[in-house]
């Protein structure tokens, strides 16, 4: 009998597996932390080494007060800058005082920091950078973000989190970004525990105005949880409920988006490991081509490719369950109503920073 079901589900999984790809994009068609149309422009002229596109780009998000955006393209271009540093190296020397160039390379010295074996105490040393980058702009929350992972890799007390935490959601209470950091902070691979970690996850949720992304916040502590062997005790039901508002969360937003690719990434990741298939197969409908480093860097070196195996691993578990003689095709995920959404997605590096 047990022979008798291997070969079924084999069968299922060669007939169904090929139909189960309708609607997704082919491989060659995913992309990896691919740039909105706002950045790309910057990037392109960052390679050539102008830094104007970029420079005005972050001044017109600090203008118009776009915190998630903002964090964002910081994050990217201080990644840029690491790779090809030409380009900022002529906008610090023509602008040392620019408020937007500052906080890029508060950022990118805190990255670097991050994958030195002396970390802690080549972040000390960056401290003057933040606190210059926080006084360009009263009002922006980032350096704020910058300071909270700062403060995580040189092993700051609770006390001293607390009050960057503190000056952070005075400036902006609902910045993803920020909650991010600090719900890392909580984490049992830091200085808290998983269940600190679900509690202030499902507390943010629950308090965070509609639609934001910080809804999702428990599906990064059950992913905290899961990464870390999943083995203190947290209820099979927490992780499922984490796993729940994520979805509802992600469908709130259009199929193909890119600011909340990051979370549906990851909360495929959860499900996966949770082996909700056909939940899983769903999200990979709703991410499109928008494959992000994040979670897939944490599992191997090459994400991207990790990505392509799990999605076809999907499929064939998928496949695994539908009866021979299924002709249906899956439908496409039906999008929410068109919506104001900020790119705010935050790729982190394979370092322990996220």
């Amino acid at each position: 009998m047990a022979l008798l079901r291997a070969f079924i589900r084999t069968a299922r999984m060669a007939r169904n597996s090929s139909r189960l790809a309708a609607g997704l994009p082919t491989d060659d068609e995913v992309l990896l932390d691919a740039p909105d149309e706002r950045l790309a422009p910057a990037l392109v002229a960052a390679g050539r080494g102008d830094y104007g596109l970029a420079a005005k780009l972050l001044a017109a998000t600090r203008e118009s007060a776009e915190w998630e955006n903002r964090d964002r393209y910081v994050t990217r271009l201080a990644a840029f800058a690491r790779s090809r540093p030409e380009w900022f190296e002529h906008w610090r020397s023509a602008a040392p005082h620019d408020p937007d160039a500052l906080l890029v390379k508060a950022e990118l010295e805190v990255c670097r920091g991050w994958d030195s074996p002396a970390r802690a105490e080549l972040l000390r040393q960056v401290a003057p950078l933040i606190t210059t980058a926080a006084e360009g702009d009263p009002r922006d929350p980032v350096p704020w973000r910058v300071a909270l992972d700062h403060a995580r890799g040189t092993n700051a007390t609770h006390t001293e989190f607390e009050q960057l935490w503190a000056e952070a959601v005075r400036r902006s209470s609902h910045h993803y970004g920020c909650h991010v950091a600090a719900l890392q902070y909580l984490s049992a691979a830091w200085y808290g525990s998983h269940h600190e970690c679900f509690d202030f996850a499902e507390e943010a949720a629950q308090d965070t105005l509609p639609g934001s992304l910080i809804q999702a916040l428990p599906v990064r502590a059950a992913f905290a949880y899961l990464i870390g062997g999943g083995e203190s005790g947290v209820p099979r039901g927490r992780l499922d409920a984490a796993a729940d508002l994520a979805i509802a969360v992600s469908a709130q937003y259009a199929a193909g988006d890119p600011w909340p690719a990051q979370v549906r990434n990851l909360l495929t990741y959860v499900l996966i490991r949770l082996e909700r298939w056909q939940d899983a197969l769903e999200q990979l409908r709703w991410i499109g081509p928008h494959a992000t480093s994040f979670p897939w860097d944490r599992i191997s070196d090459d994400p991207l490719g990790q990505f392509l195996e799990m999605r076809d691993g999907i499929r064939l578990e998928v496949a695994a369950t539908m009866p021979l003689g299924l002709s249906r095709r899956p439908s496409k995920p039906r999008s929410a109503p068109p919506r104001e959404s900020p790119s705010g997605q935050r790729p982190y590096p394979r370092s322990e920073r996220g």
